[in-house]
C-alpha cells in the first residue's frame, strides 16, 4: 500500500516524512548500515517554488551546495568544482569522477543525446504527449561496481490545462540527508521547463520506493520543530530563455548574473559567498549571505552559523557537509 504526503512547502513535506520514517519505519540493513525504512511511498508538494528546506536549529542546510548541485546537474557535467561545496562527495568518486552524476545522463546519454532538450520538444509539438521523459539509471553502466549508482531512476513531465506537472522516481532516498537537496533540484527542474513550454507551474510529486532514516540520524529527527504553521516562503521565480542556456548557467556559476534575473542573480551570489567562506573570508561571505533577500540569505545566514559553531567545537573540522 503506497503511503501518501502532500504539503505546501518543503518543510511540511520534509517533517512529516522524517517522522513517519523514524516512527513507523521498518528495521533493514543494506550494506551493513542500520536504517528505518518505509516502502512505496508518495509525496507531493503543491507550491514547488517553497523549495528550500530550512528547519533551525534540527535541520540546516548547506544552501550554497543545493544551488551549486542544481547548477552542476543541469550543465550536464561531472567535474570535480562540486567538490568545492560538499567534500564529502569524494568518498563516493572513482578515480575523482562520481559516476552517477546526474548531469551528464540528462544533458549528454550515451555522450550526445540531450533529454532536456528532447523534453523540450515533445511538449511543445505535442503538449499532450506522455512521452516527456529524462532517464537517469543506466543498468549497461551501474552494474559496474561503482561506488556512486544514482538513486533517481527519472523525471517526467505532464502538460495539463496550462500548467506543468513534474513526477520523479527513487529507488532510494534518504529522508533525513539528500531529500531536502534532491527536492531543491528537481523543482528547479520543474519551473524551468514549465518556462520553456510556456506553462504554469503544477504539482511536483515524488515517488521513492524505498524511504529511510539511518539510525544515527534518529536522534536528531526527534526534535524537529512542527512545520506548516507560519507562512509560506517561496523562492524568486527562476524562468529564463532555453536558447543560450547553458552559457546562462556558466554566468550563473561565475556570480556575474545582470540584477534582472534576480532568482538566479541570488543563486550566483550565494556560490560566491560560499567560495569566499571556504577561501577563509568568512566575514566578506557572511556580509554577502545578510545582503541576500528572502529564504536564501537566511538559510545561508544560519549555515555560517552552524559552522561557526562547529569550528569552535572542533577546529580541525572542514566547512562543507550536506
Amino acid at each position: 500500500m503506497t503511503i501518501s504526503f502532500e504539503g505546501d512547502s518543503a518543510a511540511t513535506l520534509f517533517a512529516e516524512a522524517v517522522r513517519e520514517t523514524a516512527d513507523r519505519g521498518r528495521p533493514v540493513s543494506p550494506r551493513g548500515m542500520p536504517t528505518r525504512e518505509l516502502l512505496g511511498v508518495h509525496l507531493v508538494l503543491t507550491r514547488p517554488r517553497a523549495r528550500l528546506l530550512h528547519l533551525p536549529s534540527a535541520r540546516i542546510l548547506n544552501p550554497a551546495f543545493a544551488v551549486a548541485e542544481t547548477v552542476w546537474h543541469l550543465l550536464g557535467t561531472d567535474d570535480p568544482w562540486i567538490f568545492d561545496y560538499n567534500g564529502q562527495l569524494r568518498q563516493y568518486a572513482d578515480d575523482g569522477v562520481l559516476r552517477g552524476a546526474y548531469g551528464p545522463r540528462m544533458r549528454r546519454w550515451g555522450g550526445y543525446l540531450d533529454q532536456l532538450a528532447q523534453v523540450i520538444t515533445t511538449l511543445r509539438q505535442d503538449p499532450d504527449s506522455r512521452r516527456a521523459v529524462i532517464q537517469l539509471y543506466d543498468p549497461a553502466r551501474d552494474a559496474a561496481g561503482h561506488r556512486d549508482v544514482p538513486c533517481t531512476l527519472g523525471f517526467r513531465f505532464q502538460l495539463r490545462d496550462g500548467r506543468l506537472h513534474m513526477a520523479t522516481t527513487m529507488r532510494s532516498q534518504d529522508v533525513w540527508i539528500g531529500f531536502p537537496y534532491d527536492l531543491f533540484f528537481t523543482t528547479v527542474l520543474q519551473e524551468l521547463v514549465a518556462g520553456w513550454v510556456g506553462a504554469g507551474l503544477g504539482t511536483y510529486h515524488h515517488h521513492v520506493d524505498s524511504l529511510h532514516i539511518y539510525e544515527r540520524d534518529v536522534p536528531a529527527a526527534v526534535g524537529l520543530p512542527l512545520a506548516g504553521t507560519g507562512p509560506v516562503d517561496e523562492m524568486p521565480e527562476l524562468t529564463t530563455p532555453w536558447e543560450g542556456f547553458d552559457e546562462f548557467l556558466g554566468q550563473v556559476r561565475r556570480s556575474d548574473v545582470p540584477p534582472a534575473h534576480a532568482g538566479w542573480s541570488q543563486m550566483g551570489a550565494a556560490m560566491h559567498s560560499y567560495r569566499l567562506w571556504k577561501g577563509g573570508e568568512l566575514e566578506r561571505a557572511e556580509d554577502l549571505a545578510r545582503e541576500l533577500p528572502g529564504p536564501l540569505g537566511t538559510a545561508l545566514v544560519d549555515w555560517y552559523v552552524h559552522l561557526r559553531a562547529r569550528r569552535a567545537l572542533r577546529p580541525a573540522t572542514a566547512g562543507a557537509v550536506r
